[in-house]
């Protein structure tokens, strides 16, 4: 049998967790030997919070009764021996819940009230606002205390029609959605808005959030559900019973909600217990579903080997008690299987290409640094050793040297600066096609525009001239990237030549994911803007709900583009401030050492040692850097473990020929 989703997701972050850890071992070497220049502190960091921070977020969607919860608690919890979720007969999920943890708060529920819904804030503003939600602590050696917080996800309260219909659970245009009215005329509706369950279970620890999406009602009423949490998923899981198959509700879900291309979407049909019938044979029973799974496959216009059909119940049951075979009777670890195959290793993978070019832009960038100063010693060593033997007019006249070759290094200063002017215009001109401001405007104009179309019917149109409009600035300012890097690039080659840098141009800022990303909204987006969804754009409350989580999905891309390329810019920034700053204290030190030698000549060997020992230092530091940067790609992916510049090792070897070839007239 294959090992547990639960325990994959448990070594996937533990994987996670020796990268990040090795991170910060690269980043306290660096810090510890004076070479983390604030770009290099940047880059790790920021790797070091990725990795740290990274949310592997599954979505359990289910119309009510079809054993959502169960299903949960059966491949999550089960190791906890009881329920985590409600689940049992008459208990009901009626909100969204997110199940996660955050080490900086203390275990406890959260929860919304359903009346926030009439105020126009979205949930992502809502949580920065602790008053709005009911806090309750869990105490989690308390398992009844525990199993009674937990229930208040299944509260329901009755209110007016009138107040139903401002909530968003009843629409006057589709009738046969609407929940049942009481003798009372009262409409039940979900006492809460939303859950937030924060438990320091291991597998949340680790960096798992359970998404549970109960219902179409609670769906369709929340806009940042439908374009915020459920196309954010890394996957979806689509609950069906096996006894009812597709009924019209589940079939609007996945319609209106689901259907959308590049999200990793399973299907489960569950309750296949129920099917077992005294009266059939087990063959009869086992056509009957692999019927049922054909027709629902045909249905949803999926694979086959995407339904997965299992019992939920039959699997808390053998888990908890620790029967394999009764676990393998109900076919969850199929499911599993496929969820492990598919969707870990392209986590695991998409965080490795990130720690490896982030580690191997640091390494770069040190070890650059590390063969820049070994090549000033270098100099200085042949320089001294050339004295050996000779008068102190020579002496002399290495000293006028040094001076001269200072001032003509200092006459580079107006050069750098004209090239930062023009470096800081093209930055500038690249970083206003990603400002919030623009990205802000052309929303509105989507907005208005759909305001001004006949029943919002122009919104699927206003929505896709949008993504064309910001994917045009991204590639502008991809555009105006390149032309930065080819500028610096040809500076710094002439800077080079004519004043001894050794400045290199770090790759190009590659804009592409974000591009990808504006792709991937549009996709998952476009299906809620369609004729189903049209009049629930008339609703003012609901177009601007969509709004606000649409600015805040997209300033999220923005931002995180405009970020990549302030951090490129300051990287290079940093590099030459750095050589500047080595250079003159280069310069400094040899007119010193040549003070001293004019004065004494037993400083002249002195000198050399000095030279010699801090030349062996830059080796070792150059070695160790070599070698925890390589055991991180290693741990990150094993096939990426070769030097991050083979330029740089065949610099650094070339420096340490020269110096075993130089003749040494003293031992001569």
């Amino acid at each position: 049998m294959s090992a547990s989703f639960a325990h994959s997701v448990d070594a996937l972050g533990h994987w996670r967790n020796e990268l990040e850890s090795r991170v910060r071992e690269l980043t306290r070497f660096l810090r510890d030997h004076e070479l983390l220049d604030d770009p290099a502190a940047d880059v790790l960091e920021s790797l070091r919070q990725r990795l740290a921070g990274e949310k592997l977020v599954v979505a359990f969607v289910a119309e009510f009764s079809r054993g959502k919860s169960e299903l949960i608690n059966a491949i999550f919890f089960a190791d906890t021996g009881r329920r985590i979720l409600p689940a049992t007969a008459g208990r009901t999920t009626m909100c969204p819940v997110e199940l996660g943890y955050e080490a900086d708060e203390p275990p406890g529920m959260a929860m919304l009230p359903i009346e926030t819904r009439l105020q126009g804030h979205s949930l992502a503003e809502l949580r920065r606002q602790p008053k709005a939600w009911k806090l309750t602590p869990l105490d989690l050696g308390d398992t009844e205390g525990l199993a009674q917080a937990l229930l208040q996800v299944t509260q329901t309260r009755q209110v007016s029609l009138d107040t139903a219909r401002d909530l968003g659970f009843w629409h006057d245009d589709a009738p046969d959605d609407n929940p049942p009215i009481d003798a009372q005329g009262l409409v039940e509706i979900p006492a809460w808005r939303h859950a937030l369950i924060n438990l320091p279970h291991p597998l949340l620890q680790r960096g798992l959030v359970v998404l549970d999406t109960p219902g179409l009602n609670a769906i369709g009423a929340e806009p940042e559900l439908t374009v915020g949490l459920l196309p954010g998923a890394h996957a979806t899981v689509f609950v069906l019973g096996a006894d009812t198959g597709v009924t019209k509700s589940d079939l609007a879900i996945w319609r209106d909600h689901l259907n959308a291309p590049g999200v990793s979407r399973y299907v489960v049909l569950n309750k296949i217990d129920t099917l077992a019938d005294v009266l059939s044979t087990p063959e009869e029973t086992e056509a009957q579903i692999e019927r049922q799974c054909i027709d629902v496959a045909n249905t949803l216009q999926l694979p086959r080997e995407r339904v997965f059909p299992l019992s939920a119940k039959q699997a808390l049951t053998a888990r908890v008690a620790g029967d394999d075979a009764a676990l393998d009777v109900s076919r969850l670890p199929a499911l599993e299987a496929a969820l492990n195959e598919r969707l870990l290793p392209q986590r695991q993978q998409m965080l490795a290409q990130v720690g490896v070019q982030g580690i191997a832009r640091v390494e770069q960038q040190v070890g650059r640094r590390l063969t820049d100063r070994r090549r000033q010693l270098a100099e200085q060593l042949l320089e001294l050793r050339g004295l050996r033997g000779k008068n102190s007019a020579k002496v002399k006249l290495m000293l006028k040297r040094v001076d001269t070759e200072a001032a003509e290094f200092e006459h580079c200063i107006s050069r750098l600066q004209a090239m930062r002017v023009v470096h800081t215009r093209m930055l500038k001109d690249a970083l206003l096609d990603l400002a919030s401001d623009r990205l802000r405007e052309h929303v509105n104009e989507m907005q208005d525009s759909i305001r001004s179309s006949l029943l919002q019917l122009g919104a699927r149109k206003a929505f896709l001239t949008l993504c064309s409009q910001l994917r045009e600035r991204m590639t502008r300012a991809q555009a105006r990237g390149d032309e930065i890097h080819a500028m610096l690039q040809a500076s710094f080659e002439t800077l080079n030549t004519e004043y001894g840098f050794s400045l290199m141009a770090a790759p190009k800022p590659d804009l592409g994911r974000f591009v990808a990303d504006l792709d991937l909204i549009e996709r998952n987006y476009v299906q809620y803007l369609g004729l189903t969804q049209a009049l629930k754009l008339t609703q003012e409350r609901f177009l601007e709900q969509f709004r606000r989580m649409l600015v805040s999905r997209l300033r999220v891309v923005f931002e995180s583009a405009s970020g990549e390329l302030e951090l490129w810019n300051k990287t290079a920034s940093a590099q030459i401030d750095t050589q500047l700053r080595d250079r003159r204290r280069g310069f400094k030190k040899r007119r010193e050492a040549l003070e001293r030698i004019q004065t004494a000549a037993g400083e002249l060997e002195s000198r050399l040692a000095e030279l010699e020992t801090q030349d062996q230092r830059l080796q070792q530091l150059q070695q160790r850097l070599a070698e925890l940067a390589r055991g991180a790609r290693e741990h990150a992916d094993p096939a990426q473990a070769q030097p991050a510049d083979p330029k740089e090792s065949s610099a650094a070897a070339g420096i340490d020929l020269l110096l075993d070839l130089e003749p040494d007239p003293a031992r001569a």
